[in-house]
């Protein structure tokens, strides 16, 4: 490993010498989902969404929650611990009203943009719930 890359309530990423990062997942749930949403766009030979990388999944460890990536460049979409496969989350009318307020306001206006790059990954059944500046780079 070679230096930190970012850190947060999910887990910690460090670069690797070999062009991709390594991601140690605090919680088990989280790197279940980040792990399984990796297969999914393996499966579907998924590289990017509407002109946005997406890294691809090198390997994980289901013994030590830990996974590895290659690196992307922006445009990117990253960070799938929060994301739901096959299934929206449920969260209430007042709570999705609340999030979308937030995200207008975090991207301003490229909204419109992550709105689709949001509903292409609901294509594969992916249902991005992490969408912040830094996961979703311009």
């Amino acid at each position: 490993m070679e230096r930190k890359l970012g850190f947060g309530w999910d887990g910690i990423v460090f670069s690797t010498n070999c062009l991709s990062a390594i991601k140690g997942l605090r919680y088990e749930p989280l790197f279940l989902r980040e792990r399984d949403v990796y297969r999914r766009l393996e499966q579907h030979a998924i590289l990017s969404v509407l002109g946005f990388s997406v890294p691809r999944l090198v390997r994980s460890d289901d013994e030590f929650w830990v996974i590895e990536m290659t690196l992307v460049k922006p445009p990117f979409v990253l960070d799938f611990a929060g994301a739901y496969l096959d299934t929206p989350p449920d969260f209430p009318p007042e709570v999705m009203e609340e999030w979308y307020a937030e995200k207008l306001e975090q991207f301003d206006e490229r909204w419109p943009e992550v709105r689709r790059v949001i509903a292409a990954f609901r294509k594969w059944g992916i249902y991005l719930s992490d969408v912040k500046p830094g996961n979703i780079e311009f």
